[in-house]
């Protein structure tokens, strides 16, 4: 039982890729649209490159988007509107009518004829104002080509102008009162209906928009039918026109067909396999050349869950609508990882993102073109994200790549700049945009996966941080030492190609376990009393080494990222301290090696290996009393020797030639630290 166990320990990094990798597989494949794929590829202005193609079966030829835009804009404008006509409010005016009649003609001032003439006249007004009513809500888009009135549950049509409003009711009566001879009775009248006269036609919104889904829902969204059999187009013809959309309707009819209950798995199979093969291309890669990433689940999960991301937000904006594929910022993704890691595995996994996305998006060749060349962009344009003017420019020339391959595409499908869709670059200025994402992006990926970025780096470099105070407070000796070793190491790392930026930060907080017991390094000693005369070496030995364990508990304490506690750890990697190990040797016959040797690690880095040989240097020359050229040059190929005998660099990615561009440019800086003038010949 234990030896399975024990097993499954000591495999659980590579069982955890496992599930990563069918974890992923598994997730991009259901983001897929669930579609089969035409088997045929064909662009506008190309020649049709296979052989001739006769139709497979009968199908209908569907219109273009633009086509139905333009049915449903005809459609659009010849809606018609509904009012609905309210009986009770005529009654009720009817009514008022009737009592307030009474009161504007009274019976002692008018004989009984003239009165019957006058309320005659007055119903005469109104049964012609109320015979269509008097509107009150309009439609807020007004101009309709067909208007009806719902009155007594019947829908009639009526022109125009038979709809009034008020004022036209208003209008109305003093027509009526002139064509009748009672001008003279303005005034009564105009008491009479002052208040009595109500609006009682109102629009029917809702009626309204459902006449219009109805009439838009009856557009056929085909046109004509293609039979089983018949030539489609013949090898070497053109695509164009017809002839597209006849291909275009085929291609929709076979995926619709394709991914048939029979064929579901069959179809899934087949992506999960291509699917698989593009992540096990990038595990291969990490693994054979990249081994210190394929080591870190952590950097493996954050590369897969970029990935994921990226594939996930161009399905969801392919789903919703296909023209905004290109909203989409998928030159974040080299950017970040050119940011964490190293440009050409930015460059490797946008690649493979981007071959994925080719089973998702529509013209797959011109998005496959369009992304890898905007992606090389970002790969040769993005360097030092902590200027931030570098973002923009960078941003600034992968959206005219954008443009200008968008521009070379139209140019091949239609031969001239006619119809280019201007809107298309409005969506390459918005995805240029949201790439200025990636600043905000990279430090929130800081804290979820404890990576650093040079942004990071930028921030701890600064003298003034409190950690880096507190060193220079307490142990001001080894805050100069490491200023010195920062200086030596980032000259070193800019010679060689490392990452001069971390190795400044590393060189920077290596030595800070010092601020524990800083009068037993004598760099921080400012009296010729030395605390380590009262002690044993065994002693001394430990409080020496320990200075590397207790900056590491510093450096957590205060949140360093793991990078740089990795400088802390190895800057001494299992070398021995020689001094107090040759003065035990002095008191006692057997002494443990063990005991005068640092923890470890050794370097494992180009990075880590140049601290080692800076601060080794740096420390030793203050021991130089009289410095000179030939001193200084033996001196640093003594300490480096040293170093590489104890098998120090087994671990580091640096190579010999690399090592000695090292120590030349540690005997320069050395020199220039010196003053050393040329040495004349006697």
């Amino acid at each position: 039982m234990a030896k399975p166990l024990d097993t499954f320990y000591k495999s659980q990094s590579v069982i955890y890729k496992y599930i990563l990798y069918l974890t992923s597989v598994a997730c991009i494949v259901f983001f897929f649209p669930k579609g089969g794929q035409f088997k045929y590829e064909f662009q506008k202005g190309k020649p049709w490159q296979y052989n001739n193609l006769y139709a497979p079966f009968d199908f209908s030829i569907r219109k273009t988007a633009e086509e139905l835009e333009e049915e449903r804009q005809v459609v659009a404008q010849d809606r018609s509107d509904y009012y609905v006509y309210d009986q009770q409010i005529a009654d009720e005016v009817y009514q008022a009518f009737d009592s307030r009649f009474e009161e504007i003609f009274p019976t002692d001032s008018y004989t009984i004829i003239q009165r019957r003439r006058l309320k005659a006249v007055g119903t005469e007004i109104l049964d012609t104002i109320y015979k269509n009513g008097i509107l009150q809500r309009q439609n807020p888009e007004a101009g309709a080509v067909n208007l009806y009135l719902i009155k007594d549950s019947e829908a009639r049509r009526i022109e125009q102008g038979q709809l009034k409003r008020l004022n036209d009711a208003n209008a109305l009566k003093d027509d009526i009162l002139r064509t009748r001879g009672l001008r003279s009775l303005r005034q009564q009248y105009n008491q009479l209906f002052f208040d009595i006269l109500r609006p009682n036609v109102s629009f029917d919104a809702d009626l309204s928009q459902k006449e219009l889904e109805d009439n838009l829902s009856k557009i056929s969204l085909t046109r004509g039918n293609v039979d089983e059999g018949k030539l489609i187009i013949a090898k070497g013809e053109v695509v164009e026109a017809e002839n597209l959309k006849i291909l275009d309707s085929l291609k929709a009819e076979y995926e619709s067909e394709l991914w048939t209950e029979s064929n579901y798995y069959f179809i899934l199979f087949g992506y999960t396999i291509l699917v698989a093969l593009v992540l096990m291309m990038l595990l291969l890669f990490l693994k054979k050349y990249r081994p210190h990433i394929y080591g870190n689940n952590v950097r493996v999960t954050f590369i897969f869950f970029n990935i994921l991301l990226m594939v996930f937000i161009t399905t969801l904006v392919v789903k919703y609508n296909e023209i905004y594929v290109f909203v989409v910022p998928l030159c974040i993704l080299p950017l970040i990882l050119k940011t964490f890691f190293d440009a050409r595995l930015g460059l490797f996994v946008h690649v493979l993102t981007v071959l994925i996305l080719g089973f998702v998006v529509p013209n797959s060749f011109e998005y496959i073109f369009l992304q890898i060349i905007a992606g090389i962009v970002t790969i040769l344009t993005v360097s030092e994200l902590y200027k931030r003017a570098n973002l923009f420019v960078s941003v600034g020339q992968i959206t005219l790549i954008y443009i200008v391959g968008y521009f070379a595409f139209h140019i091949i499908h239609e031969g001239n700049l006619d119809n280019v869709h201007w809107f298309t670059f409005g969506f390459f200025l918005l995805n240029g945009m949201i790439t200025l994402f990636a600043q905000p992006l990279i430090y929130i990926y800081e804290k979820m996966f404890g990576m650093v970025s040079d942004v990071s780096l930028l921030e701890l470099s600064d003298t003034n941080s409190k950690l880096l105070k507190e060193l220079s407070n307490k142990a001001p000796g080894t805050f100069h030492h490491s200023l010195q070793v920062a200086n030596l190491a980032e000259a070193a790392a800019n010679e060689i190609g490392a990452n001069a930026m971390l190795v400044r930060v590393g060189a920077l907080y290596h030595d800070i376990g010092k601020m524990n017991n800083p009068a037993y390094f004598t760099e921080n000693q400012v009296t010729n009393v030395n605390p380590h005369n009262d002690l044993a070496p065994g002693d001394s030995a430990r409080i020496i080494i320990n200075h590397v364990i207790e900056g590491i508990e510093i450096a957590r304490k205060n949140n360093l990222p793991d990078r740089v506690i990795d400088f802390i750890r190895a800057h001494h990697g299992t070398t021995l301290v020689y001094y107090f190990y040759k003065k035990a040797q002095e008191l006692e016959e057997t002494v443990k090696e063990a005991d005068f040797r640092y923890p470890g690690p050794i370097p494992f880095s180009k990075e880590t290996a140049i601290l080692m040989m800076a601060d080794a240097v740096e420390a030793a020359s203050k021991s130089l009393t009289n410095p000179t050229y030939t001193i200084i040059d033996e001196f640093v190929d003594k300490i480096v020797a040293g170093q590489m005998k104890a098998n120090q660099f087994l671990n580091a990615n640096i190579t010999f030639k690399e090592i000695e561009t090292v120590k030349k440019v540690l005997k320069q800086k050395l020199t220039n630290i010196y003053h050393l003038r040329v040495e004349y010949p006697e």
